[in-house]
């Protein structure tokens, strides 16, 4: 598997590959690459940004607070849809904790600037 090493500016192109039952990883510059390759051999995950409707209409920017599996992402995003967050969220509020069972808050991340 050929990929992007997404966890430095860098983006080392890596290659990731099973021998001997072992996982090996070619092309990264550093253990983080190493790590990256391997995580996305066996089970990719993804931090999820997006946006949550408030109470008062307005919407507010989210995030998980750790990656989710991507095979995982559709179903968290069908889930966030029905979110509303209360009126009076700011960032680094948890709107909610362990989203789906995945081991995940949902994190205020911005808000509409008032002053606009």
């Amino acid at each position: 598997m050929k990929t992007i090493c997404i966890n430095c500016p860098l983006g080392c192109s890596i290659e990731v590959n099973e021998m001997g039952g072992r996982i090996v990883v070619t092309g990264n510059t550093c253990a983080r690459g190493r790590d990256y390759g391997v995580t996305e051999f066996l089970r990719p995950v993804r931090t999820i940004t997006t946006l949550v409707k408030r109470e008062d209409g307005a919407v507010v920017s989210v995030k998980t607070s750790s990656p989710i599996p991507k095979d995982r992402i559709s179903d968290f995003q069908r889930h966030i849809r029905g979110l509303v967050a209360p009126a009076g969220v700011r960032p680094g509020d948890i709107i909610e904790r362990d989203a789906l069972g995945l081991a995940s808050d949902i994190v205020v991340t911005g808000v509409p600037d008032a002053s606009k």
